[in-house]
């Protein structure tokens, strides 16, 4: 009996695996974990990105946004409360529509572990500052700082090692917390911080390897410091050419990446992604392309019961499931009706003490309504597996 009903759970999980489908929500964790006035191009880093999510259609809700240091209040800057991100300063970073969720010394090690796992204490972190994902959520992580071996430093006072994040990424997989993750991350040494992932549907790619530095692009004499890094300035040079329809993909992306522009190897670890990344289309990940789940309650012409009884199901199955029979309605005799109208006229008019029901939908079929046919029909085939097994 207990390998019979292993049989039907295995059935069943594969029926629902095959019905589970692709993500539904994209979110994106953008940290910067600099402070001073001389890494201005690692906020401006951050920033870039963060206006290149919103504007491929991932709202503020759903952007998590870490800045170690504010560049645009700092006195030395020669244009306050802007920051560019090229020396032609044609656009303004900061503007007047930025969401900061973590600023200063908010931005931690502690905190950004907590916001991954989603272990806070209490109620106390307020949920704009919460990663609220699930295991339909597509979430886009872009890191930048200085590193080095499996290790990115915070605030220059603490760092957070390769293996702390494959172990957050384990406790998010762990926790149903994802879909699919897009690591990346722009520092000296990058490529070693992926090394030690070993959680399921990550795809990493850094932007230096082992014993390699990461470079700067270029500096704004004004502002007197390197505005940008080289591997992000390529990544956002190709994703200008992305729009929300765009069929652009992964593996392009990757493909664009040039060594002698970069100035340093990129690296790419995808042995853990279980998709071809020409099946990977770039809004996957940077957008928020929603897919609508619908469930309908007939599909393609052919009601619940029709389903039920191609799989042969017997009758008296399909009744229970579909909701019919053992209901009964009382029918009044027109002895009843006459009766109980002149007792409602002899006391007169009643005042209305609330709203009438609202009218019930006759394309319900009983209780299982709320659930679509492809499910009922995997339920059914379920139990008609079972019984068959159970008759041998």
């Amino acid at each position: 009996m207990k390998t019979i009903f292993r049989v039907i759970l295995l059935f069943l999980a594969v029926l629902l695996g095959v019905v589970q489908g692709e993500h539904t929500n994209n979110w994106a964790v953008l940290v910067s974990t600099s402070r001073f006035w001389f890494n201005y191009r690692h906020m401006a880093n951050v920033l870039s990105m963060y206006r290149t999510v919103k504007r491929l259609g991932i709202p503020d809700s759903q952007i998590i946004l870490m800045l170690s240091d504010d560049v645009s209040c700092n006195p030395r800057n020669l244009f306050p409360g802007k920051v560019y991100n090229n020396a032609d300063r044609a656009l303004d970073l900061y503007g007047d529509n930025i969401e900061v969720d973590y600023r200063g010394y908010e931005v931690t090690v502690e905190n950004f572990i907590r916001l991954l796992t989603d272990r806070w204490d209490g109620d106390k972190q307020p949920r704009s500052k919460r990663l609220l994902t699930d295991d339909r959520s597509n979430i886009f992580i872009y890191m930048t700082g200085h590193g080095g071996n499996e290790f990115l430093k915070f605030q220059d006072a603490e760092e957070i090692g390769a293996q702390d994040i494959a172990d957050a990424f384990e406790q998010m997989w762990e926790k149903r917390r994802y879909n699919e993750i897009l690591f990346m991350i722009d520092t000296c040494q990058a490529n070693t911080m992926y090394s030690r992932f070993y959680s399921p549907n990550i795809l990493a790619v850094g932007s230096s390897k082992l014993d390699e530095s990461s470079y700067s692009h270029h500096a704004d004499t004004d502002v007197g410091v390197a505005v940008i890094d080289r591997f992000t300035y390529y990544n956002l040079e190709f994703l200008e050419k992305v729009d929300r329809q765009s069929k652009t993909t992964i593996a392009d992306l990757f493909a664009s990446y040039n060594p002698k522009d970069i100035h340093s190897n990129p690296g790419i670890r995808a042995d853990l992604f279980k998709r071809d990344l020409k099946d990977v289309l770039v809004t996957d990940f940077f957008g928020s392309v929603q897919h609508a789940e619908v469930d309908n309650s007939t599909h393609n012409g052919t009601d619940v019961d029709t389903i039920l009884k191609n799989l042969m199901v017997s009758e008296e199955l399909r009744d229970k499931i579909v909701g019919r029979g053992g209901n009964t309605t009382e029918v009044e005799t027109p002895e009843v009706a006459s009766s109980t109208a002149a007792a409602a006229a002899a006391a007169g008019p009643k005042e209305e003490t609330g709203k009438p029901l609202p009218e019930a939908d006759d394309s319900a079929h009983g209780p299982l309504s709320v659930l679509g046919p492809a499910t009922i029909a995997a339920i059914a085939a379920v139990v008609f597996i079972g019984s068959s097994l159970v008759r041998l």
